[in-house]
């Protein structure tokens, strides 16, 4: 009889959120009155470098998304987007120039002056 070692292997978050992104998320979640809706995160091609950001809410969350729990949200990206999203990290922050989400991002080589386009 042979004996089977199994182990549980935790892969790690693809992107980080902070405590104020999951906070504002939430607020905005609560506005539209529909629980079941999640962050979706994604990259597509256009803006001044190449590609941009994108954020909507969603309520489907597909088979090969990756997932990503915080506070009570879940981000949700699809596969293709992923792979630019690794390390980064979602903020929201406050400033003389208004309120927004900031994606920082360590993959992009370059980034445009707005912060929602970039290159790798």
């Amino acid at each position: 009889m042979t004996s089977m070692n199994t182990a549980i292997l935790k892969i790690p978050d693809p992107l980080s959120v902070t405590d104020n992104a999951a906070t504002k998320v939430q607020e905005l979640i609560a506005q539209q009155n529909n629980p079941s809706l999640k962050l979706r995160v994604f990259i597509m091609g256009g803006g001044c470098s190449g590609f941009q950001y994108g954020f909507t809410f969603d309520e489907s969350v597909y088979d090969d998304d990756a997932r990503v729990e915080k506070g009570g949200v879940t981000v949700v990206i699809d596969p293709m987007s992923v792979q630019y999203l690794v390390g980064a990290e979602i903020d929201y922050q406050k400033g003389l120039e208004g309120a927004q989400f900031i994606l920082k991002n360590p993959n992009a080589k370059t980034t445009c002056g707005c912060g929602l386009s970039f290159s790798v």
